[in-house]
């Protein structure tokens, strides 16, 4: 019988709009039980979930049926929906419109889930030494191997170095 099979972790990042500090103690708990949800009924079961005041971090397992636009797209739009039934404080609640997403090997797994359950301890030093805007996704690249394996072939002649 034919099947389709994949294993692709996603460490997922975003954030509120302008980093406002909207996700406050109240209301993570339930957002860190909301998301999983979500992406539960996308066939992306959560592995790990945090947050911090102004942003979520997950970790995940990608769909083999769904892109993971379309992933992020429904994770944002249920939950900026979901925090605005809050109450008055979240009524004009959003998500920012980019995000960070990264693959993970399996094998480095573990060390993703150890630095998300990290997060308000990061947070709070990064506060007394603060980093440059947009570094969330640069600290997050350095946990990613991107040493190359795969050599780019070069990119085929044009034809008018083809062609006399």
């Amino acid at each position: 019988m034919p099947q389709s099979l994949a294993r692709i972790l996603v460490h997922l990042i975003f954030s509120t709009k302008n980093r406002e500090p909207f996700l406050r103690d109240d209301v993570r708990p339930e957002l860190h039980k909301y998301i999983p949800g979500i992406l539960k009924g996308l066939d992306s079961p959560t592995i790990s979930i945090a947050s911090t005041r102004d942003h979520v971090h997950v970790l995940f397992s990608l769909s083999k049926n769904e892109p993971l636009i379309r992933i992020v797209e429904e994770v944002k739009k249920r939950s900026s929906k979901w925090m605005k039934t809050k109450g008055a404080a979240y009524g004009k609640f959003a998500w920012q419109s980019g995000y960070g997403a990264f693959s993970v090997s399996p094998s480095r797994s573990q060390e993703v889930e150890a630095y998300l359950e990290n997060q308000q301890e990061h947070h709070r030093l990064r506060t007394r030494h603060p980093l440059p805007d947009g570094s969330i996704l640069r600290h997050q690249a350095r946990l990613v191997d991107h040493s190359p394996r795969i050599q780019a072939l070069p990119p085929p002649p044009t034809v008018s170095e083809v062609l006399p």
